[in-house]
């Protein structure tokens, strides 16, 4: 199991050079890959099209961006960009996100998501594969042809939790990227699901990218506490919640990974034995800092 970093984190307070700092030494200190959400008023593709011209082989990823606000042909755009200013290493990673956001926020209705994500593939992997789009869809539409930035087209994974959205990220994408999933929903639902659909559709085994927090430490409650708080929200939203159900929690600090060397170790252990390709680590310092978190990533890479 390949392991890799989310700095997610950093855009809750976005400083460029400070995200494309932590993505070189992420580089420099051996992890796989580096993956930014797109949240608040950061751009995450251009970042990481940033970060592709000051890193070498780091792979760098969305995880995510939703579709409801960016039409295929700008997500494709953003995406081709990036891969050309990084020389072929942008894992494009995108996902539906939830209905209070998008009807809270954006003021979008959300009707029909599984149709609404299968037009939207077609039409995005028609551009990045060979730079046209001729689809007149019931959500999703576009006639387009253009030149390519790049030939070398990314990779691109779906947010997919449910059946259907596994199914067909299974049999049309690389891969999914997960949030608020422990082992045995992987062992579960998600593996098994995914990895049948790509058998059936003729397609390679799917990436599978879990992230959870991560925090090496002997002073377990502050930092679960704290964790718990923190992400309370997710265990409200429906998507999440049915995943939370499978592991038998209550929230998202109950499958974090939260403890001394060995728990952590085991823990990571326990997601790679059920299928797991890679795990991005949401790396939560304690009152010591996250020196040790860290240092046994690192140690794993």
């Amino acid at each position: 199991m390949k392991i890799g970093i989310n700095g997610s984190g950093q855009l809750a307070h976005p400083n460029l050079d400070a995200i494309v700092t932590d993505v070189g030494q992420s580089e420099v200190a051996g992890f796989a890959s580096y993956w930014l959400a797109q949240t608040a008023l950061a751009d995450s593709l251009a970042v990481l099209a940033i970060a592709g011209r000051a890193t070498s082989n780091i792979e760098l990823g969305t995880a995510v961006v939703p579709t409801w606000t960016r039409h295929p042909e700008v997500m494709a755009a953003g995406a081709l960009t990036a891969q050309a200013a990084s020389n072929g290493r942008i894992v494009l990673g995108i996902g539906l996100a939830h209905q209070p956001s998008v009807e809270g926020r954006w003021g979008m209705k959300w009707t029909r998501p599984v149709k609404h994500m299968s037009e939207y593939l077609a039409i995005l992997d028609s551009l990045l594969e060979t730079g046209t789009a001729s689809l007149q869809g019931e959500v999703w539409s576009l006639e387009q042809q253009a030149t390519l930035m790049t030939d070398d087209k990314p990779l691109v994974m779906v947010a997919a939790l449910g059946e259907q959205m596994l199914k067909m990220a299974g049999k049309r994408t690389d891969g999914t990227i997960l949030w608020c999933v422990g082992p045995k929903t992987l062992e579960q639902q998600i593996v098994p699901i995914i990895n049948d659909a790509a058998t059936e559709a003729g397609r390679p085994t799917p990436r599978v990218v879990c992230s959870l927090p991560v925090c090496v430490t002997d002073d377990v409650r502050p930092t679960t506490e704290f964790v718990g708080k923190m992400l309370e929200g997710y265990a409200t939203l429906p998507s999440y919640r049915s995943m939370l159900d499978i592991e038998g929690v209550r929230g998202v600090e109950e499958i974090s990974l939260i403890g001394d060397e060995d728990t952590v170790n085991a823990g990571l252990d326990a997601i790679a034995a059920v299928g797991a390709t890679d795990f991005t680590a949401v790396v939560i310092p304690d009152k010591d800092g996250p020196a040790r978190t860290m240092d046994l990533l690192q140690a794993r890479t």
